[in-house]
């Protein structure tokens, strides 16, 4: 299985999408496949509406239904899409795909449709299916059967170990679903799915920090000191498609106990800070415990132990510019 794309730089992708008009997208999850039926179920429909909203940002439309372990997105504008199912968290890989029946002649017909003008005698290529549900033959009967198919109108030669190019086949009761590549995503769980966590909003590197507990499902308010922070944060929220929630303080002048009244008031169940043991102009570690004794809410460091350098280089990846 080969997954295009990396998180290392989630601004390059290669994209595959032949001459064949996709119209569906399938969309995998990975952590929330471990949860129990009703907790998996209520994570399945935040991250629906969490896509829902993401394209609805972007003004497009689109039917999206839900089965076992999939999601799928009925899609005209596929290629846009991409990029934006990309960034949403909780989602671990996509495909542009097609539909037809799970019968041997509809998944024949259409595979010679979508790899007739991919490969020929001088390519090779690989069928890679799966199935769940009953039917009347196994999966290596479809692989073998389409790749006969393809043989006799192609000339290409089969190379399982490293092909040319791959058809994957999923077989799903009566439908089955073909497609070229699996793109890789971010991951993580969707906003929405775990705590609600206030953001000391800083320093740009407050806002890395909170992007790691909005990868962990967290739903993230700021709380603006500086107002130069915040047209690089609302850029940043809007090229990972989650709805800006901040508020100001103004000023550092007794943030903590500022920081206090605003947590007795909201329900929030941690904090996060930017704080690093390598920043030398702070005590990180006096600072931290100096805000603990404060507020009685768990407080939340996912870049102590990064220098400034990993930083930098994190934040990079992820589109934050500092």
């Amino acid at each position: 299985m080969k997954l295009e794309g990396t998180n290392k730089n989630i601004n390059v992708i290669k994209l595959n999408l032949l001459v064949v008009n996709f119209n569906l997208i399938i969309v995998r999850y990975g952590e929330i496949a471990l949860k129990g039926k009703a907790v998996r179920k209520r994570f399945e429909d935040v991250l629906i509406t969490n896509i829902k909203n993401a394209l609805k940002m972007n003004n497009i439309s689109s039917k999206i239904e839900k089965e076992w372990g999939r999601i799928y997105i009925c899609i005209d504008n596929v290629k846009e899409s991409i990029d934006i199912l990309r960034k949403i968290f909780g989602i671990i890989s996509i495909s542009p795909a097609l539909q037809t029946k799970s019968d041997m002649n509809s998944i024949s017909k259409l595979s010679l449709k979508i790899s007739k003008n991919k490969i020929n005698e001088k390519k090779s290529f690989a069928i890679r299916t799966t199935r769940t549900g009953i039917h009347d033959f196994s999966s290596q009967d479809v692989s073998i059967k389409i790749g006969e198919d393809i043989v006799k109108k192609t000339n290409a030669k089969v190379n399982l170990t490293t092909p040319d190019f791959e058809l994957f086949i999923e077989i799903r009761n009566d439908k089955a679903y073909l497609f070229t590549e699996k793109i890789r995503c971010i991951g993580g769980m969707p906003i929405g799915s775990q705590g609600n966590i206030l953001a000391i909003l800083d320093s740009k590197s407050s806002i890395l920090a909170s992007w790691y507990l909005m990868k962990r499902g967290c739903k993230i308010s700021f709380l603006v000191i500086k107002k130069t922070n915040l047209d690089v944060l609302k850029s940043f929220l809007n090229y990972w498609f989650v709805k800006p929630n901040y508020m100001f303080v103004g000023s550092k002048d007794k943030l903590k106990n500022k920081i206090k009244i605003i947590t007795e008031k909201n329900n929030f169940n941690a904090i996060v800070t930017s704080h690093t043991i390598y920043d030398s102009s702070k005590n990180a570690l006096s600072e931290i415990k100096q805000l603990k004794k404060h507020i009685n809410l768990p407080i939340l460091n996912p870049l102590i132990s990064m220098n400034q350098e990993e930083i930098n280089k994190k934040c990079m990846e992820i589109g934050l510019q500092i």
